[in-house]
């Protein structure tokens, strides 16, 4: 792989973040580029692959619905669609100028203390996320009112700049009054493609790069996340979802089926009524389980075979000076650039492929600044999973958007790095001393992935 990325850097040519040659990168660099099919697939795979497309990007209907197989949306939801929040298999942005609604994020809720495998102790009432709709028979649980707080500061240079956090407030609660211990965090939906390869990535070689004690003494103590799969019924590692709260992508396709569209699966067999929304227990549904098992699997073979949009060329003296940047600032330490898939894998396609998603997986402290008070099995409120930076420079042409960490507060790159503390505070302040123009070169660099 490293032979082929120099030889990408001598020909200028586009470099390829997944797979040891073109099997899993494409060149799209339209606003399409997320959604693009893995290439090498089967006539059959791809048909598969189709299929499961149309179940992503399908409205789901209230029941009972002469569309079969795709009724069954709510009682409570807060999307008609996975690409409701996912547009163009992209990353989802918080409400804009005169935008009230929630679009493409929303709000994870909890009270201290944890569940029956450890995760977030449900809100009563409410359960574990807040459904902002429902169908015409039921009430939705509550609205959600973001605004900003500005954060200003400088350069080591004297240039300033400005940050933003957000402030939530809760409108109209139907089940009662929310609990004054009430633990919040918003999220914007992530991007979904490459997703394949990295459920793929041996357990193995993820574990051997934390070092939850930092016996190295670098500063960086990366540490695994051991949640519960509900499709195996066991606690296993997680590696997806911003806190790694989610060991598979069965897993995560069927829990967000339940959460934000209000779908029951094999996975999770019952609907997302607490005992108090009475209405929502009564409510009709689109049978059982309303995400067919064949559906299921067709969507999370879809995601597995998300492809991925290959680099651009690094070909400016600066976009160089800027991957050099990106190891001596440190961000390499966490944001690790080359991983590789098994051998025994689901997917045959995926098997024994070296692929750069800039990433290792694991939680970080990421300090006080972006915690947001709500542990989630291991993670604690102030750690985050390495979000992969793969495609991050083409956000802006595949959502029209620029916002980034989980939330969308940072509103370009820029920001988002300003918000690093923590175990990335070295980091952030080698960048807040770095020259105008060495921070212009580390994100001409960061818009090339």
């Amino acid at each position: 792989m490293r032979k082929l990325f120099l030889l990408a850097l001598l020909c200028n040519a586009p470099m390829l973040l997944a797979a040891d040659a073109s099997l899993f990168a494409h060149n799209e660099r339209n606003r399409d580029a997320f959604s693009r099919p893995a290439p090498g697939l089967s006539a059959a795979e791809l048909r598969v692959f189709n299929f499961g497309n149309r179940i992503f990007n399908t409205n789901w209907v209230v029941a009972p619905a002469s569309a079969a197989g795709f009724d069954g949306l709510g009682p409570t939801f807060n999307r008609v669609s996975c690409s409701g929040c996912h547009l163009r298999d992209g990353r989802g942005r918080p409400p804009q100028g005169e935008e009230r609604e929630l679009l493409s994020m929303l709000v994870r809720i909890s009270i201290p203390g944890a569940g029956a495998h450890g995760e977030p102790k449900d809100v009563p009432g409410y359960g574990a996320q807040l459904n902002d709709r429902a169908i015409p028979s039921v009430a939705p649980e509550a609205g959600v009112l973001i605004s900003w707080q500005e954060v200003v500061g400088a350069y080591a240079d004297g240039e300033s700049y400005a940050l933003r956090r957000p402030k939530l407030t809760f409108t109209n609660p139907a089940y009662g009054a929310l609990p004054a211990n009430l633990q919040t965090s918003a999220r914007v939906a992530p991007a979904v493609f490459g997703l394949g390869l990295l459920e793929a990535i041996p357990e193995a070689n993820l574990r051997q790069r934390a070092d939850p004690d930092d016996q190295d003494k670098d500063g960086i103590s990366g540490r695994v996340n051991e949640a519960y799969s509900a499709s195996q019924q066991r606690t296993m590692f997680g590696r997806f979802g911003w806190k790694a709260n989610t060991p598979t992508l069965l897993d995560q396709n069927a829990a967000a089926a339940q959460g934000d569209l209000g779908l029951t699966s094999r996975v999770f067999p019952e609907e997302n009524c607490p005992p108090q929304q009475l209405d929502c227990g009564k409510a009709l549904t689109g049978g059982k389980p309303e995400l067919a098992d064949a559906f299921l699997d067709k969507l999370t073979l879809y995601t597995q075979m998300l492809g991925v949009p290959s680099a651009r060329p690094l070909n400016t003296p600066s976009a160089l000076r800027g991957q050099q940047l990106f190891s001596e600032l440190g961000c390499a330490a966490c944001h690790t650039p080359e991983q590789r898939t098994g051998q025994n894998v689901a997917v045959p396609l995926l098997a024994e492929q070296t692929f750069m998603p800039y990433s290792d997986l694991l939680l970080h402290d990421m300090g006080p600044g972006l915690a947001d008070g709500r542990a989630d099995f291991a993670a604690s409120a102030s750690e985050w999973r390495t979000t992969p930076l793969w495609g991050i420079g083409l956000v802006p042409t595949t959502n029209d958007h620029a916002f980034y960490v989980h939330d969308g507060r940072a509103r370009g790159l820029s920001e988002a790095i300003l918000w690093h503390g923590g175990e990335a505070e070295a980091a952030q302040q080698r960048f807040k001393h770095a020259s105008k123009t060495e921070r212009a070169a580390l994100l001409e660099f960061l818009n090339t992935l």
